[in-house]
Protein backbone atom coordinates (compact mmCIF):
# COMPACT_ATOMS: atom_id res chain seq x y z
CA UNK A 1 0.00 0.00 0.00
CA UNK A 2 2.61 2.51 -1.26
CA UNK A 3 0.11 4.76 -2.79
CA UNK A 4 -2.76 5.38 -1.55
CA UNK A 5 -5.77 3.23 -2.89
CA UNK A 6 -9.23 4.47 -2.08
CA UNK A 7 -11.50 1.57 -2.05
CA UNK A 8 -8.31 -0.61 -0.08
CA UNK A 9 -8.66 2.14 2.49
CA UNK A 10 -11.91 1.82 2.90
CA UNK A 11 -11.75 -1.83 3.53
CA UNK A 12 -9.07 -1.47 5.81
CA UNK A 13 -11.78 1.53 7.13
CA UNK A 14 -14.75 -1.47 7.27
CA UNK A 15 -12.54 -4.04 8.58
CA UNK A 16 -11.47 -1.93 11.92
CA UNK A 17 -14.72 -0.60 12.13
CA UNK A 18 -16.56 -3.80 12.02
CA UNK A 19 -13.76 -5.87 13.95
CA UNK A 20 -14.31 -3.03 16.93
CA UNK A 21 -17.56 -3.69 17.55
CA UNK A 22 -17.30 -7.32 17.54
CA UNK A 23 -14.44 -6.99 19.82
CA UNK A 24 -16.89 -5.46 22.73
CA UNK A 25 -19.30 -8.44 21.56
CA UNK A 26 -17.17 -11.07 21.62
CA UNK A 27 -15.66 -10.27 25.27
CA UNK A 28 -19.40 -9.42 26.61
CA UNK A 29 -21.24 -12.07 25.25
CA UNK A 30 -19.85 -15.43 26.99
CA UNK A 31 -19.74 -12.84 30.44
CA UNK A 32 -23.58 -12.80 29.52
CA UNK A 33 -24.07 -16.14 28.41
CA UNK A 34 -22.92 -17.03 31.80
CA UNK A 35 -24.99 -14.40 33.83
CA UNK A 36 -28.32 -15.92 32.11
CA UNK A 37 -27.10 -19.38 33.29
CA UNK A 38 -25.43 -21.36 30.52
CA UNK A 39 -22.62 -23.32 31.98
CA UNK A 40 -19.34 -23.73 29.77
CA UNK A 41 -20.08 -26.53 27.56
CA UNK A 42 -23.75 -24.69 26.72
CA UNK A 43 -21.04 -21.23 26.49
CA UNK A 44 -18.73 -23.04 23.77
CA UNK A 45 -21.17 -24.40 21.87
CA UNK A 46 -22.84 -20.65 21.66
CA UNK A 47 -19.84 -19.10 20.82
CA UNK A 48 -19.13 -21.80 18.40
CA UNK A 49 -22.77 -21.58 16.47
CA UNK A 50 -21.41 -18.58 14.20
CA UNK A 51 -18.87 -21.11 12.91
CA UNK A 52 -20.81 -23.96 12.22
CA UNK A 53 -23.04 -21.48 9.73
CA UNK A 54 -19.98 -19.94 8.16
CA UNK A 55 -18.68 -23.71 7.62
CA UNK A 56 -22.35 -25.30 6.27
CA UNK A 57 -22.48 -21.77 4.01
CA UNK A 58 -19.77 -20.10 2.90
CA UNK A 59 -19.16 -22.46 -0.26
CA UNK A 60 -21.95 -21.80 -1.34
CA UNK A 61 -22.14 -17.88 -0.57
CA UNK A 62 -18.72 -17.39 -2.29
CA UNK A 63 -20.54 -18.93 -5.63
CA UNK A 64 -23.31 -16.77 -4.86
CA UNK A 65 -20.73 -13.68 -4.37
CA UNK A 66 -18.95 -14.45 -7.58
CA UNK A 67 -22.88 -14.25 -9.57
CA UNK A 68 -23.78 -11.10 -8.26
CA UNK A 69 -21.09 -9.13 -7.76
CA UNK A 70 -18.61 -9.03 -4.49
CA UNK A 71 -19.93 -5.64 -3.51
CA UNK A 72 -22.85 -6.28 -3.30
CA UNK A 73 -22.02 -9.12 -1.26
CA UNK A 74 -20.39 -6.96 0.90
CA UNK A 75 -22.97 -4.56 1.41
CA UNK A 76 -25.52 -7.13 2.06
CA UNK A 77 -23.62 -9.10 4.74
CA UNK A 78 -22.59 -5.48 6.65
CA UNK A 79 -26.07 -4.80 7.04
CA UNK A 80 -27.25 -7.98 8.39
CA UNK A 81 -23.97 -7.43 10.96
CA UNK A 82 -25.58 -4.30 11.83
CA UNK A 83 -28.67 -6.53 12.06
CA UNK A 84 -27.25 -8.50 14.54
CA UNK A 85 -25.82 -6.17 17.10
CA UNK A 86 -28.75 -4.34 17.14
CA UNK A 87 -31.09 -7.54 18.22
CA UNK A 88 -28.54 -8.37 21.04
CA UNK A 89 -29.55 -5.29 22.43
CA UNK A 90 -33.17 -6.90 23.17
CA UNK A 91 -32.26 -9.97 23.84
CA UNK A 92 -32.72 -12.05 27.46
CA UNK A 93 -33.14 -15.75 26.69
CA UNK A 94 -30.64 -18.16 25.74
CA UNK A 95 -33.04 -19.35 23.03
CA UNK A 96 -33.01 -15.55 21.68
CA UNK A 97 -28.61 -15.78 21.47
CA UNK A 98 -28.46 -18.76 19.43
CA UNK A 99 -30.63 -17.66 16.85
CA UNK A 100 -28.91 -14.01 16.73
CA UNK A 101 -25.86 -15.82 16.18
CA UNK A 102 -27.12 -18.06 13.66
CA UNK A 103 -27.92 -14.58 11.51
CA UNK A 104 -24.83 -13.39 12.54
CA UNK A 105 -22.95 -16.57 10.93
CA UNK A 106 -24.93 -16.31 8.06
CA UNK A 107 -23.87 -12.45 7.65
CA UNK A 108 -20.20 -13.43 8.18
CA UNK A 109 -20.34 -16.52 5.39
CA UNK A 110 -21.74 -14.00 2.63
CA UNK A 111 -19.01 -10.92 4.11
CA UNK A 112 -15.49 -13.02 4.16
CA UNK A 113 -15.43 -14.38 0.30
CA UNK A 114 -16.75 -11.11 -1.06
CA UNK A 115 -14.09 -9.18 1.27
CA UNK A 116 -11.14 -11.48 0.19
CA UNK A 117 -12.04 -11.21 -3.30
CA UNK A 118 -12.14 -7.45 -3.32
CA UNK A 119 -8.82 -7.22 -1.37
CA UNK A 120 -7.30 -9.36 -3.91
CA UNK A 121 -8.46 -7.54 -6.99
CA UNK A 122 -7.48 -4.05 -5.60
CA UNK A 123 -4.29 -4.95 -4.13
CA UNK A 124 -0.49 -4.99 -5.80
CA UNK A 125 0.09 -8.68 -6.94
CA UNK A 126 3.23 -8.25 -5.98
CA UNK A 127 2.96 -6.97 -2.29
CA UNK A 128 -0.94 -8.97 -1.77
CA UNK A 129 0.66 -10.25 1.61
CA UNK A 130 1.11 -6.48 2.24
CA UNK A 131 -2.37 -5.58 1.58
CA UNK A 132 -3.92 -8.46 3.63
CA UNK A 133 -1.49 -6.96 6.24
CA UNK A 134 -2.46 -3.77 7.04
CA UNK A 135 -6.32 -5.12 6.32
CA UNK A 136 -5.85 -7.48 9.25
CA UNK A 137 -3.60 -5.17 11.46
CA UNK A 138 -6.36 -3.18 11.43
CA UNK A 139 -8.75 -5.98 12.35
CA UNK A 140 -7.02 -6.94 15.08
CA UNK A 141 -5.96 -4.10 16.20
CA UNK A 142 -10.34 -2.83 16.36
CA UNK A 143 -10.71 -6.67 18.29
CA UNK A 144 -8.35 -5.80 21.15
CA UNK A 145 -9.32 -2.42 21.82
CA UNK A 146 -13.09 -3.60 21.12
CA UNK A 147 -12.11 -6.28 23.97
CA UNK A 148 -10.74 -3.70 26.16
CA UNK A 149 -14.08 -0.65 25.66
CA UNK A 150 -16.10 -4.07 26.57
CA UNK A 151 -14.29 -3.97 29.75
CA UNK A 152 -14.32 -0.86 30.72
CA UNK A 153 -18.15 -0.33 29.56
CA UNK A 154 -19.41 -3.49 31.48
CA UNK A 155 -17.29 -1.10 34.43
CA UNK A 156 -18.80 1.94 33.87
CA UNK A 157 -22.41 0.25 33.70
CA UNK A 158 -22.16 -2.17 36.31
CA UNK A 159 -22.78 -5.10 33.68
CA UNK A 160 -25.14 -3.18 31.64
CA UNK A 161 -25.21 -5.76 28.97
CA UNK A 162 -27.88 -3.93 26.86
CA UNK A 163 -26.01 -1.02 26.87
CA UNK A 164 -22.64 -2.56 25.63
CA UNK A 165 -24.40 -3.90 22.67
CA UNK A 166 -25.99 -0.38 21.79
CA UNK A 167 -22.56 0.82 21.66
CA UNK A 168 -21.48 -2.02 19.05
CA UNK A 169 -24.76 -1.16 16.72
CA UNK A 170 -23.80 2.09 15.94
CA UNK A 171 -20.62 1.59 15.57
CA UNK A 172 -21.04 -1.66 12.85
CA UNK A 173 -23.46 0.69 11.15
CA UNK A 174 -20.41 3.07 10.26
CA UNK A 175 -18.74 0.58 7.79
CA UNK A 176 -22.13 0.82 5.14
CA UNK A 177 -21.39 4.20 3.54
CA UNK A 178 -17.13 3.63 3.27
CA UNK A 179 -17.99 0.79 1.43
CA UNK A 180 -20.41 2.05 -0.51
CA UNK A 181 -18.53 5.17 -1.48
CA UNK A 182 -15.74 4.06 -1.61
CA UNK A 183 -14.89 0.08 -2.99
CA UNK A 184 -15.66 -0.07 -6.88
CA UNK A 185 -17.37 -3.26 -8.39
CA UNK A 186 -14.90 -5.38 -10.19
CA UNK A 187 -15.31 -4.87 -14.03
CA UNK A 188 -16.90 -7.62 -15.65
CA UNK A 189 -16.04 -7.19 -19.23
CA UNK A 190 -12.22 -6.66 -17.80
CA UNK A 191 -12.18 -9.72 -15.99
CA UNK A 192 -13.41 -11.96 -18.98
CA UNK A 193 -10.65 -10.47 -21.31
CA UNK A 194 -7.73 -11.07 -18.78
CA UNK A 195 -9.25 -14.97 -17.83
CA UNK A 196 -8.90 -15.27 -21.56
CA UNK A 197 -5.17 -14.60 -21.57
CA UNK A 198 -4.90 -16.30 -18.11
CA UNK A 199 -6.37 -19.66 -18.97
CA UNK A 200 -3.52 -21.50 -20.85
CA UNK A 201 -1.56 -20.64 -17.32
CA UNK A 202 -3.79 -22.15 -15.33
CA UNK A 203 -2.80 -25.34 -13.30
CA UNK A 204 -4.74 -28.54 -13.96
CA UNK A 205 -7.86 -29.11 -11.73
CA UNK A 206 -6.58 -31.84 -10.08
CA UNK A 207 -3.48 -29.79 -8.81
CA UNK A 208 -5.65 -26.83 -7.68
CA UNK A 209 -7.73 -29.12 -5.81
CA UNK A 210 -4.79 -30.50 -4.08
CA UNK A 211 -3.75 -26.57 -3.03
CA UNK A 212 -7.22 -25.96 -1.61
CA UNK A 213 -7.30 -29.31 0.42
CA UNK A 214 -3.92 -28.61 1.57
CA UNK A 215 -5.22 -25.08 2.35
CA UNK A 216 -8.17 -26.45 4.12
CA UNK A 217 -6.46 -28.70 6.45
CA UNK A 218 -3.89 -26.19 8.00
CA UNK A 219 -6.56 -23.82 7.92
CA UNK A 220 -8.41 -25.70 10.65
CA UNK A 221 -4.94 -27.49 12.59
CA UNK A 222 -4.12 -23.41 13.11
CA UNK A 223 -7.62 -22.50 13.65
CA UNK A 224 -8.89 -24.79 16.22
CA UNK A 225 -5.52 -24.64 18.23
CA UNK A 226 -6.06 -21.11 18.55
CA UNK A 227 -9.77 -20.88 19.20
CA UNK A 228 -9.83 -23.43 22.17
CA UNK A 229 -8.86 -20.80 24.69
CA UNK A 230 -9.22 -17.37 22.58
CA UNK A 231 -12.73 -17.68 23.08
CA UNK A 232 -12.55 -18.38 26.72
CA UNK A 233 -9.77 -16.21 27.65
CA UNK A 234 -12.38 -13.66 29.55
CA UNK A 235 -13.51 -16.49 31.45
CA UNK A 236 -10.10 -18.04 31.99
CA UNK A 237 -8.83 -14.69 32.61
CA UNK A 238 -11.27 -13.56 35.56
CA UNK A 239 -12.08 -17.01 37.06
CA UNK A 240 -9.08 -18.48 36.92
CA UNK A 241 -6.42 -16.14 37.15
CA UNK A 242 -7.95 -13.62 39.03
CA UNK A 243 -8.22 -11.03 37.18
CA UNK A 244 -11.06 -8.21 37.11
CA UNK A 245 -13.32 -7.21 34.11
CA UNK A 246 -11.09 -3.62 33.32
CA UNK A 247 -7.62 -5.89 33.97
CA UNK A 248 -8.49 -8.50 30.94
CA UNK A 249 -9.65 -5.94 29.35
CA UNK A 250 -6.41 -3.55 29.39
CA UNK A 251 -4.72 -6.85 28.58
CA UNK A 252 -6.07 -6.79 24.64
CA UNK A 253 -4.94 -2.94 24.56
CA UNK A 254 -1.02 -4.17 25.06
CA UNK A 255 -2.19 -6.96 22.36
CA UNK A 256 -3.52 -4.87 19.56
CA UNK A 257 0.58 -2.71 19.94
CA UNK A 258 1.55 -6.12 19.01
CA UNK A 259 -0.39 -6.90 16.55
CA UNK A 260 0.53 -3.13 15.19
CA UNK A 261 4.39 -4.11 14.61
CA UNK A 262 3.77 -7.86 13.83
CA UNK A 263 1.14 -7.42 11.03
CA UNK A 264 3.14 -5.16 8.56
CA UNK A 265 6.34 -6.44 9.60
CA UNK A 266 5.27 -10.10 8.92
CA UNK A 267 3.05 -8.85 5.81
CA UNK A 268 6.49 -7.57 4.13
CA UNK A 269 8.48 -10.74 5.28
CA UNK A 270 5.65 -12.88 3.17
CA UNK A 271 6.19 -10.64 -0.03
CA UNK A 272 9.86 -10.52 0.21
CA UNK A 273 10.77 -13.78 1.51
CA UNK A 274 7.87 -15.81 1.22
CA UNK A 275 4.77 -17.71 2.28
CA UNK A 276 5.99 -20.55 4.35
CA UNK A 277 8.55 -19.42 7.07
CA UNK A 278 5.50 -17.42 8.49
CA UNK A 279 3.34 -19.84 8.94
CA UNK A 280 5.25 -21.84 11.65
CA UNK A 281 4.67 -18.50 13.99
CA UNK A 282 0.89 -19.35 15.05
CA UNK A 283 1.68 -22.89 16.24
CA UNK A 284 4.83 -22.21 17.58
CA UNK A 285 2.88 -19.05 19.45
CA UNK A 286 -0.10 -21.20 20.71
CA UNK A 287 2.40 -23.81 22.14
CA UNK A 288 4.27 -21.62 23.96
CA UNK A 289 1.23 -19.47 25.27
CA UNK A 290 0.41 -22.65 26.55
CA UNK A 291 2.88 -23.52 28.60
CA UNK A 292 3.08 -19.81 29.76
CA UNK A 293 -0.85 -20.81 30.82
CA UNK A 294 -0.30 -24.10 32.65
CA UNK A 295 3.06 -22.94 34.69
CA UNK A 296 1.98 -19.82 35.33
CA UNK A 297 -1.29 -19.25 36.35
CA UNK A 298 -1.34 -15.54 37.16
CA UNK A 299 -2.31 -12.10 35.83
CA UNK A 300 1.18 -11.98 34.71
CA UNK A 301 1.51 -15.37 32.79
CA UNK A 302 -2.25 -14.88 31.37
CA UNK A 303 -0.93 -11.33 29.79
CA UNK A 304 2.36 -12.66 28.16
CA UNK A 305 -0.01 -15.58 26.66
CA UNK A 306 -2.31 -13.75 25.46
CA UNK A 307 0.28 -11.19 23.45
CA UNK A 308 1.73 -14.49 22.08
CA UNK A 309 -1.08 -15.65 20.79
CA UNK A 310 -2.32 -12.62 19.29
CA UNK A 311 1.21 -11.83 17.92
CA UNK A 312 1.38 -15.23 16.18
CA UNK A 313 -2.00 -14.53 14.77
CA UNK A 314 -0.82 -11.03 13.53
CA UNK A 315 1.96 -12.98 11.39
CA UNK A 316 0.56 -15.95 9.66
CA UNK A 317 -3.08 -13.84 8.40
CA UNK A 318 -1.25 -11.41 6.05
CA UNK A 319 0.12 -14.80 4.98
CA UNK A 320 -2.79 -17.03 4.86
CA UNK A 321 -4.44 -14.18 3.03
CA UNK A 322 -1.72 -13.73 0.53
CA UNK A 323 -2.32 -17.95 -0.20
CA UNK A 324 -5.79 -17.59 -0.60
CA UNK A 325 -5.36 -14.80 -3.21
CA UNK A 326 -2.78 -16.61 -5.00
CA UNK A 327 -4.61 -19.99 -5.31
CA UNK A 328 -7.54 -18.23 -6.13
CA UNK A 329 -5.69 -15.96 -8.67
CA UNK A 330 -5.72 -18.76 -11.70
CA UNK A 331 -9.60 -18.41 -12.35
CA UNK A 332 -10.62 -15.11 -11.10
CA UNK A 333 -14.49 -15.57 -11.84
CA UNK A 334 -14.39 -17.76 -9.62
CA UNK A 335 -12.31 -16.35 -6.95
CA UNK A 336 -14.93 -15.58 -3.71
CA UNK A 337 -16.06 -19.30 -4.33
CA UNK A 338 -12.59 -20.41 -3.77
CA UNK A 339 -11.50 -18.30 -1.23
CA UNK A 340 -14.53 -19.49 0.56
CA UNK A 341 -13.81 -23.06 -0.06
CA UNK A 342 -10.56 -22.71 1.71
CA UNK A 343 -12.10 -20.47 4.73
CA UNK A 344 -14.07 -23.71 5.40
CA UNK A 345 -11.02 -25.06 7.38
CA UNK A 346 -10.52 -22.28 9.31
CA UNK A 347 -14.07 -22.03 10.16
CA UNK A 348 -14.65 -25.50 11.06
CA UNK A 349 -11.42 -24.19 13.79
CA UNK A 350 -14.16 -21.96 14.96
CA UNK A 351 -16.52 -24.70 15.33
CA UNK A 352 -14.79 -27.38 17.15
CA UNK A 353 -12.20 -25.29 19.00
CA UNK A 354 -14.74 -23.65 21.69
CA UNK A 355 -16.91 -26.67 21.70
CA UNK A 356 -13.78 -28.76 22.46
CA UNK A 357 -12.55 -26.44 24.54
CA UNK A 358 -15.31 -26.34 26.91
CA UNK A 359 -15.33 -29.97 26.68
CA UNK A 360 -11.81 -30.40 28.09
CA UNK A 361 -11.90 -27.98 31.00
CA UNK A 362 -15.30 -29.10 32.07
CA UNK A 363 -13.74 -33.00 32.07
CA UNK A 364 -9.96 -32.57 32.83
CA UNK A 365 -9.70 -29.39 34.06
CA UNK A 366 -7.30 -26.11 32.60
CA UNK A 367 -4.62 -28.98 32.58
CA UNK A 368 -6.30 -31.33 30.20
CA UNK A 369 -7.18 -27.93 28.35
CA UNK A 370 -3.77 -26.54 27.73
CA UNK A 371 -1.72 -29.94 27.36
CA UNK A 372 -4.17 -30.61 24.61
CA UNK A 373 -3.57 -27.11 23.00
CA UNK A 374 0.43 -27.88 23.04
CA UNK A 375 -0.46 -31.57 21.52
CA UNK A 376 -2.21 -29.89 18.63
CA UNK A 377 0.41 -27.26 17.88
CA UNK A 378 2.96 -30.03 17.46
CA UNK A 379 0.82 -31.47 15.05
CA UNK A 380 0.17 -28.45 13.19
CA UNK A 381 3.53 -28.05 12.62
CA UNK A 382 4.28 -31.55 11.13
CA UNK A 383 1.20 -30.99 8.97
CA UNK A 384 2.90 -27.42 7.83
CA UNK A 385 6.04 -29.49 7.06
CA UNK A 386 4.76 -31.70 4.99
CA UNK A 387 2.00 -29.87 2.84
CA UNK A 388 4.04 -26.21 2.77
CA UNK A 389 7.66 -26.43 3.65
CA UNK A 390 8.86 -29.24 1.10
CA UNK A 391 9.42 -28.47 -2.93
CA UNK A 392 6.44 -27.96 -4.22
CA UNK A 393 5.90 -30.39 -7.16
CA UNK A 394 5.87 -28.71 -10.33
CA UNK A 395 2.79 -29.79 -12.81
CA UNK A 396 4.00 -32.42 -15.70
CA UNK A 397 4.71 -30.67 -18.48
CA UNK A 398 2.77 -32.92 -21.05
CA UNK A 399 2.74 -29.79 -23.80
CA UNK A 400 5.25 -28.86 -26.01
CA UNK A 401 4.54 -24.88 -25.01
CA UNK A 402 4.30 -26.55 -21.48
CA UNK A 403 7.71 -27.49 -21.46
CA UNK A 404 8.96 -24.67 -23.26
CA UNK A 405 7.53 -22.68 -21.05
CA UNK A 406 9.61 -24.53 -18.02
CA UNK A 407 13.08 -25.18 -20.26
CA UNK A 408 12.43 -20.84 -20.20
CA UNK A 409 11.93 -20.45 -16.35
CA UNK A 410 15.05 -22.54 -15.55
CA UNK A 411 17.24 -21.05 -17.84
CA UNK A 412 15.75 -17.35 -16.48
CA UNK A 413 16.68 -18.25 -12.91
CA UNK A 414 19.89 -19.93 -13.88
CA UNK A 415 20.86 -16.32 -15.57
CA UNK A 416 19.66 -14.74 -12.36
CA UNK A 417 22.05 -16.65 -10.56
CA UNK A 418 25.61 -16.17 -12.95
CA UNK A 419 23.96 -11.92 -12.61
CA UNK A 420 24.31 -12.44 -9.12
CA UNK A 421 27.76 -13.73 -9.57
CA UNK A 422 29.15 -11.15 -11.45
CA UNK A 423 29.75 -13.46 -14.59
CA UNK A 424 26.49 -12.75 -16.99
CA UNK A 425 25.47 -8.69 -18.14
CA UNK A 426 21.90 -8.05 -17.70
CA UNK A 427 21.06 -7.32 -21.18
CA UNK A 428 21.58 -11.27 -22.02
CA UNK A 429 18.43 -12.54 -20.33
CA UNK A 430 15.84 -11.79 -22.72
CA UNK A 431 12.44 -9.92 -22.31
CA UNK A 432 10.64 -12.96 -21.67
CA UNK A 433 13.20 -14.71 -19.44
CA UNK A 434 12.91 -11.18 -17.71
CA UNK A 435 9.06 -11.44 -16.89
CA UNK A 436 9.36 -14.86 -15.78
CA UNK A 437 11.79 -13.98 -13.04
Amino acid sequence: MKKANPALLALVAEGFLMRLGYGIIAFALPLYARHLGLNLAETGALLALTGVVKVALKPLTGWLADRVGPKRGLVTALGLRSLVSLLFVFASAPWQLYSIRTIHGLSTSVRDPALNALIAENGDEKEMASAFAWYFTAKSLANSLGKAVAGVLLTLTGSNFSAVFLVTWVISSLTLPAVILFVPEVDRKRLAEQLKEMRDRAPAGGERRDNETAGVGLGFLISVTGSMIDRFYPILATEYAGMTDAQAGMVYVASALVALVAGPLFGWMSDQVGRKPTVAVRSMANAMSSLLYLFVPSGAGFTVGKLLDDGGRAGFRPAWGAVKADVSGVDRSQRARMMGIMDVGDDAGDVVGPIGGGFLWETWGIVGLVSTRIALAGLTEVYAAAVMWRRPKGRRATTRRGRDRMRALRHARWLRWRRRLGREPAAEASPHDRALL
